[in-house]
Order: structure tokens, then C-alpha cells, then sequence
């Protein structure tokens, strides 16, 4: 397999490649993550090698990641139209704004048109909800969206980080209405993450829908810096944001260092290898700090795991579908990853200075670390206003054209 083993993303035309780049690393501005030109160099291994999906999002280091995005293809005007760029929606960038973020008409429009300023471009390729907001009529954001794709600003729709039953009713809802339908969904998944395979990932199938994997590695854990006999520092530079493997996680993370070494590769290599033969995992996202790093986590093109080395990583983590995973439960107040976007981060790679707005992200009650949500479900009351409507009302409205 290569970067250029196009696979066609969901129920639509659109093709990428089997690793999708993922430019949350991109800019120094939270205290980590990558330098412009490191960022750059990253970005040209994975084009060289055939590669055509980016991924991206408003709040990634607070729009530098965008901006990063927009230089690169801003000298190369005739690349932009042979990759795929994504970006995502909701991240409030904007203290005291309760507009400047969220799936509401007003607030889609003003981020997709920030978005569009620091890409440099006139248009995504596919525009992802990044969080889910029980309080939003879902028909308010699908029918902005579907407005934007009609005015060609959107290419595709796309959904990430959103409880199974919503992103279902949300697309049967775009179905029946004609509006733009839900080619893809991005989600946590990877050895040490399967909380997906209970319901998110077999509706994702059913409903036809892609699935792009997001924390492969799990936040470094199987990176391969990490194990029950490693003592010492670890090098890594997000510890404070995410802190350090469990007793539990320790299990798999020696197992899957063992098929690493059975297999001479690396074991963030196999741990994306795994990922990415999972059943209806269509591209896997895959972001790295630096350029070595990068290239070493492509390795994983390369490999195939055979069926007893798949059964061994298989079975040493039990999925509890049922059960809320790590991303999934409420952090609180103390969360270093939103105290990282607030005060003096600066907006688009330009630091803040006296006066000026200052950046936040804002994130609901019940989202889940890294700006993720949680997959709380709405209060039956508020679920009921948002349910499709029964069938004769349905029915009818479809004799009457509306």
C-alpha cells in the first residue's frame, strides 16, 4: 500500500489516500507541536510520496495551523486543487463572543469565512462539525451547510466526534430533506481506544458513511516511547496535557512492543498498521511533531500484519462498548487543554497584543479532553424536539414538496 492507494471516502466520489496528514502539531503557539518550516517540511514529505488529504481545524494552535496550511499553497497555486483539505467548525476563538463558535447558521458562516481567509482559498473540500451541541437545532446546521455547498464554498459535509444516535438521526434527517448528506465521520480510535467499535463504527458502515480515525497512537502512548521496563524521561513535550499510561495500558502497550519486534518495525508502525486494517476504517489520521517522526509512522504503508500477529493485539484490550471511554467523560475546569487556548495564545500565528481579543475555547458541558465531546445524550425532552418526524407527517410532506 502507498500514499497514492486512493480510497473513496464514504458514499461519494471523493478519493484519499489511505493516511490522511493530520496538522493539529502544526505551530509552536500552545508550547508544543511543530515550527512553520518544520510544519512545511512535513507537509511536502507527505505530497511527494502521493499523498492528498489534509486535515485541519479553526481552533487547531488557534488558526496557526490553517494559516501554515495556506502559505504552503499559496506559492503553489496550481497544487490546491489535486489535494483534499479539510477543516473543522465550533471552537470559539473569540472571548465574550457566544456567537464566535458552535453549529448555529451565524456562527458556520463566520468560521468557514475565517477558515477560507487564513487557507488562502475559496473553498474546503470537506467541512467537519467538530463537537456536538444538544441546544442546536441539528436542521439549523445541516441546511447552512447544505447552503454553502450550494454557494461553492463546501465540497462535502462531514461530522467528527458526535454520539452515534445524533450523527443517525442528523443523516436520515439530510436524506429525507435533500440537503447535503454525511459522507464521514472522525473519531477516537486505536489499541488503547475501542470504546468506537460499539456503536459509532457500525453505524458509520450501515449508513455509509467513511471513518477516519483520529489518536492512532494515543496521544504517544504507542508510539514506541513508552514501556513498563522504560525508565527515565520520556520524550515527549504534552505530558502535562496528557499524562502518562495506566497499569492497564501498560499491557497493551508490551504487546504490541512484542509484535513490533516480531514483525522489525516500529511499534507506532504496527499500531497504525492495526488501525487502519480494522473493519470500516477508510483513512487513518496521522499528524507527527517532526519530520523523522513522520516518516517513520509511514512505514506502516508498507506492513502486513498477519492473522496470528492481528489476534494477539486483538484480543489484549476487551472493548466495553458500552461503557464511556476516556474521551467521552467530563473533564472540568481544571482541564489543561482549555486553559492552553486562553489569555495570551495568539489567533491565526499572530501573537495577542494589549487590547486585543483574546482567544477561547469554549466547549459544552460533557465534551471530553482535547476539545472532544462527550457522548452525553441530551435530557428526553430536548432529544424529542430534535427526533425525525413520525411517519404520516413525513409522508404527507413529501406529496405536498416540502
Amino acid at each position: 500500500m502507498s500514499l497514492d492507494s486512493y480510497v473513496t471516502l464514504g458514499r461519494s466520489g471523493l478519493r484519499v489516500s489511505p493516511f490522511t496528514l493530520g496538522t493539529m502539531t502544526f505551530g509552536e503557539d500552545l508550547g508544543w507541536g511543530s515550527s512553520p518550516q518544520e510544519s512545511a517540511n512535513i507537509l511536502a514529505a507527505y505530497l511527494d510520496r502521493g499523498g492528498n488529504s489534509i486535515d485541519t481545524a479553526n481552533i487547531y494552535t488557534n488558526g496557526h495551523s490553517e494559516k501554515i496550511i495556506g502559505d504552503y499553497f499559496a506559492g503553489r497555486s496550481a497544487l490546491r486543487d489535486r489535494v483534499v483539505i479539510g477543516t473543522k467548525f465550533f471552537g470559539n476563538l473569540y472571548e465574550n463572543d457566544p456567537n464566535g463558535g458552535g453549529p448555529g447558521r451565524k456562527s458556520i458562516v463566520q468560521q468557514l469565512e475565517n477558515s477560507l481567509r487564513r487557507l488562502q482559498t475559496d473553498y474546503v473540500d470537506i467541512y467537519w462539525l467538530h463537537n456536538f451541541d444538544p441546544s442546536t437545532p441539528v436542521e439549523e446546521t445541516l441546511r447552512a451547510l447544505d447552503d454553502l455547498i450550494s454557494d461553492g464554498k463546501v465540497r462535502y459535509v462531514g461530522f467528527s466526534d458526535v454520539p452515534a444516535w445524533a450523527a443517525a438521526e442528523a443523516a436520515t434527517i439530510a436524506r429525507f430533506r435533500g440537503w447535503a448528506p454525511i459522507i464521514a465521520l472522525q473519531l477516537e480510535y486505536s489499541l488503547l481506544e475501542r470504546t468506537s467499535e460499539g456503536e459509532l463504527i457500525p453505524m458509520a458502515q450501515a449508513l455509509g458513511m467513511g471513518v477516519m480515525p483520529w489518536g492512532p497512537l494515543k496521544s504517544g502512548f504507542l508510539s514506541g516511547k513508552y514501556s513498563s521496563t522504560t525508565t527515565g524521561p520520556v520524550d515527549t513535550t504534552r505530558t502535562q496535557l496528557v499524562g502518562a499510561p495506566s497499569e492497564a495500558d501498560y499491557v497493551v502497550i508490551d504487546a504490541l512492543d512484542a509484535v513490533a519486534r516480531e514483525v522489525g518495525a516500529s511499534p507506532a508502525a504496527v499500531a497504525l498498521a492495526w488501525v487502519q486494517g480494522r473493519p470500516g476504517i477508510t483513512s487513518t489520521l496521522v499528524g507527527a511533531r517532526r519530520i523523522d517522526q513522520f516518516e517513520a509512522n509511514l512505514q506502516a504503508l508498507d506492513m502486513t500484519l498477519t492473522e496470528a500477529q492481528r489476534g494477539v493485539l486483538d484480543d489484549v484490550f476487551h472493548s466495553h462498548a458500552e461503557l464511556p471511554g476516556p474521551q467521552q467523560q467530563d473533564v472540568g475546569a481544571n482541564d489543561p487543554v482549555r486553559r492552553s487556548h486562553r489569555g495570551r495564545a495568539p489567533v491565526d500565528g499572530v501573537p495577542a497584543t494589549a487590547g486585543q481579543q483574546r482567544p477561547l475555547l469554549t466547549r459544552a458541558a460533557g465534551s471530553g479532553p482535547r476539545g472532544r465531546p462527550g457522548t452525553v445524550r441530551p435530557p428526553d425532552s430536548e432529544r424529542t424536539q430534535r427526533m425525525p418526524l413520525p411517519r404520516q407527517v413525513r409522508h404527507q410532506e413529501m406529496l405536498d414538496g416540502s
